[in-house]
């Protein structure tokens, strides 16, 4: 990171809120197939590689990320089903399904409010402030930029200008942190903006990117 920060902005699907796995994967429990958080995370690694090649070579953008997940996911499960995969998709997509949440969140955010201006800027169905609030870090943030009610989902620019217009910051003076290279690391740096990977499962470990498997790492780069 260069320059001095003055705001952060957080995606939230991956980084501040995990899927309810017991939720979504209700459809494969039933058929007495459950995944394990290993096979899930291995699977998110493969997906978010192959999705960034794509967004970033021109390929056929003809599948979503999460269609390609569970085609991957009921690959490796030998539970292949088209029914089957647009079901978990759409439990996916669905904002209260997010609602997972690493124990410590709270309170790493709010050390870091005490010195920057935090906010949200995510990928959802525009309603999102309901899950933080209903997830007890609404409060937390001075900002939540929702693409279900902008219009606009990352990594295209406008989603990223009415969120930094929204706080009063300049693009440099601001940080964004979210957990797809081609959605979020992408479209932030081409706004202006410094950026960071978010990333627990390890899909950009052998990268040079920046980035962070937990907030507590983030904290400690900042402090640095």
């Amino acid at each position: 990171m260069t320059g001095q920060v003055k705001a952060i902005f957080f995606d939230v699907g991956n980084t501040l809120l995990f899927p309810d796995r017991d939720t979504i994967l209700r459809p494969l429990h039933r058929r007495g197939v459950v995944p394990s958080l290993e096979q899930w995370q291995a699977i998110e690694r493969q997906t978010k590689v192959k999705f960034d090649d794509i967004m970033q070579h021109g390929g056929p953008m003809d599948q979503g990320f999460w269609q390609m997940f569970y085609e991957g996911l009921l690959k490796q499960l030998d539970s292949e089903d088209d029914v089957l995969r647009d079901e978990l998709v759409n439990a996916t997509r669905h904002s209260a399904n997010w609602s997972t949440m690493r124990p410590g969140t709270r309170e790493v955010l709010e050390r870091l409010g005490k010195h920057y201006a935090l906010a949200i800027i995510s990928n959802a169905d525009g309603k999102i402030s309901a899950v933080l609030k209903r997830c007890g870090i609404l409060d937390c943030f001075k900002s939540i930029t929702d693409s279900g009610t902008v219009g606009y989902e990352k990594p295209h620019p406008v989603i990223f200008q009415q969120a930094l217009q929204s706080m009063r910051v300049g693009p440099q003076q601001s940080l964004y942190v979210g957990d797809v290279y081609s959605v979020d690391y992408v479209g932030a740096t081409r706004a202006g903006m410094q950026s960071i990977l978010f990333d627990v499962a390890g899909a950009y470990r052998e990268t040079e990117f920046a980035r962070v498997e937990s907030l507590e790492e983030l904290e400690r780069k900042l402090a640095a």
